[in-house]
């Protein structure tokens, strides 16, 4: 039996406050850019049969049971009884919560009650340009403002989290050097025309000015991944915004965990492995593959240090997913680790000890939970 200390999970988003029915409940339950298909449902995928797995026996109910039984017994507790049992029996102790996210959604703080666990911000930056804009009446006093906002974050978060990266339309701000005085200037000028007739930031030259303005905080910086680079990279450590990106921050004393979300978690763990300051997250692409969760998990042991893999569930908005994340994580760990013992390849010991790394000792060395470095 592999045994874990409760899991750091090291992104996630709050939940919703509100009660669900069965055509909002499943439009959250996979990303989708609009309804299933006629005479389908969304629970018909490995998300929804992981939540039938995992989730109503934490409700009282039998495992497997069906999706309108479910949503009943859910309507019948409400809504902060279901997130208060499904966040208790995930097992996690801490989260690191991007607050970034739109939506009527729980903070850290009430996130923290609800799963009886720890709780730090993960500041995202192009929210927090957005409101120092949305009080700045000018250039100077937005770009002035932004450099205090960074650095208060700074004092205060576990992390700075930003939606840049490749398959977002943002890769370019993943440059391997920031910006000069006259272009942020004039980006910012720009955009801050366009913000006053709603416009969020999208601009890569101000997402650069961010992010490098977020490295020389020293904070962890978290960036997704995802299809504007190779999965699979023979060269690590060839040519690539994520790439190059990571090859100039090298040495400056930030750390940066790539949310590898499957299938692009290879990549993700390839450049953990090519660069010391660069790890790789190992949960969020096993909630989304339920019953295959344990050769992804395997996959990525295989291609990254254990000690650069950092748990997570990658989940937002239905505490099922923040449950199934957690619970998954832990049956691909026992199944893949366990096997690994029963082979005689590795020890129980050493099968506890990475179990403990990849459940929550890497996360908060990483992330400086415990104070220290």
């Amino acid at each position: 039996m592999i045994e874990t200390p409760p899991l750091v999970d090291q992104y996630c988003h709050g939940v919703l406050r509100t009660e669900l029915g069965l055509g909002t409940f499943e439009a959250q339950l996979v990303r989708s850019a609009g309804p299933p298909a006629a005479g389908t449902t969304f629970f018909d995928t490995q998300a929804g049969f992981a939540v039938r797995r995992w989730c109503p026996p934490l409700l009282g109910l039998e495992p497997h049971c069906a999706p309108a039984r479910y949503l009943a017994r859910r309507r019948e507790l409400g809504a902060a009884e279901v997130a208060r049992r499904l966040l208790r029996g995930s097992g996690v102790g801490a989260y690191l919560v991007d607050t970034g996210a739109p939506g009527d959604l729980t903070g850290p703080g009430e996130l923290a009650l609800a799963g009886e666990a720890e709780a730090f911000e993960a500041v995202r930056l192009e929210p927090l340009a957005e409101q120092v804009a949305d009080t700045s009446g000018t250039v100077a006093a937005f770009l002035a403002n932004l450099a205090g906002a960074v650095h208060a974050a700074a004092s205060s978060a576990a992390a700075f989290t930003c939606g840049a990266g490749p398959g977002r339309g943002l890769a370019p701000a993943l440059s391997a050097e920031p910006p000069g005085p006259g272009e942020v200037r004039g980006a910012a000028g720009r955009w801050l025309g366009r913000r006053s007739r709603g416009g969020a930031l999208r601009d890569p030259v101000l997402l650069r000015h961010l992010l490098w303005s977020a490295v020389a905080s020293g904070l962890p910086i978290q960036l997704h991944t995802g299809p504007g680079e190779p999965a699979e990279r023979p060269d690590p450590a060839g040519p690539g915004l994520l790439t190059d990106f990571a090859q100039a921050t090298a040495g400056l004393g930030t750390r940066l965990v790539l949310l590898g979300g499957h299938p692009y978690h290879r990549h993700a763990a390839h450049l953990a492995a090519a660069f010391p300051h660069v790890h790789a997250d190992a949960g969020a692409a096993l909630g989304r593959t339920g019953a295959g969760a344990a050769a992804v998990l395997a996959e990525l042991l295989e291609l990254a240090p254990f000690g650069k893999l950092l748990f997570s569930s990658g989940a937002g908005r239905l505490p099922e997913l923040h449950a199934v994340g957690a619970l998954v994580f832990r049956e691909a760990l026992g199944k893949v680790l366990g096997g690994r013992v029963a082979e005689g390849a590795w020890s129980w010991r050493d099968a506890d000890r990475v179990a403990a790394m990849l459940a929550a000792g890497n996360a908060r060395r990483v992330y400086r939970l415990d104070g220290g470095g």
